[in-house]
């Protein structure tokens, strides 16, 4: 079976909200682009979150845009087996250095976690950490269909009070 990679942090010194997915998905692995399935509803999400839309802008502007409002990208797996992109069929996975990352960023105040396999491993690894907003989101995965994403913007809506807004 093939070892699914993770992508390297979108950060900065002036990052002050870690979003944390699981792990990229076959879409963003063959494009090497955070959230690259059309119907994925990050950028959506996250523009709203950041008072900017985004998910027109091309990719390198996207990320630009993330790190000018304080808003960094990662994922809790550093690497796994999984056939496809659900999170369900991920096998043996290697966890990310989440703590190691966290430590370079002398801003940072919350971590969100986009999806239950995300919340569940950062929790694991952030445990202790102290000064930090941990924070659940629904999924910005089409395969998350239980909310809308209307009902899933309001609850990313939470994290506006964490960006910089210019």
């Amino acid at each position: 079976m093939t070892v699914k990679r993770h992508f390297a942090p979108v950060v900065d010194e002036n990052t002050r909200l870690l979003v944390l997915g699981s792990l990229p998905g076959d879409a963003s692995l063959k494009a090497a682009q955070y959230y690259a399935h059309p119907q994925n509803g990050f950028w959506r999400l996250i523009g709203g979150v950041i008072g900017r839309v985004v998910h027109a802008l091309p990719y390198p502007e996207r990320l630009e845009a993330l790190k000018a409002a304080g808003v960094g990208l990662w994922d809790v797996i550093a690497s796994a087996e999984r056939p496809g992109s659900l999170d369900a069929a991920i096998r043996s996975p290697e966890a990310a250095d989440l703590r190691g990352l966290i430590t370079g960023l002398p801003k940072l105040e919350a971590v969100a976690f986009n999806g239950a396999t995300s919340a569940k491993g950062g929790r694991r690894t952030l445990a202790g950490v102290e000064g930090l907003t941990l924070i659940d989101l629904p999924s910005s995965s089409p395969a998350h269909a239980t909310r809308s994403l209307s009902e899933k913007a309001e609850i990313w809506a939470q994290l506006t009070r964490f960006v910089t807004h210019s």
